[in-house]
């Protein structure tokens, strides 16, 4: 189980949203399936998800943490990695 950083992109909009995971290999699908649900809690990104469809949208892992890093530090690095990332890419956050 990966624990990272990754980022969901809207290529028509060029839109950017950046979350952090303890298991990204689950949050792809899991994010998937709340966004065609339609209930998802970022309302910007549920629009986005139905003005465009599922196939404009790209899921794509940024950054991992090391496999190595004691289990009391993964949130807070996490948190941070997150805040990096938002910042580099002009990217709103996700919960």
């Amino acid at each position: 189980m990966s624990r990272g950083i990754f980022a969901v992109r809207c290529a028509p909009t060029e839109r950017v949203w950046v979350g952090a995971s303890t298991n990204l290999s689950a949050s792809r699908n899991g994010l998937w399936f709340v966004l065609r649900s339609g209930s998802y809690q970022d309302k910007e990104l549920q629009a986005e998800w139905q003005a465009h469809g599922e196939q404009a949208f790209d899921f794509e892992v940024l950054h991992t943490l090391d496999e190595e890093t004691h289990a009391l530090a993964v949130n807070d690095q996490l948190k941070e990695e997150k805040s990096i990332w938002a910042a580099k890419l002009s990217a709103r956050t996700l919960l």
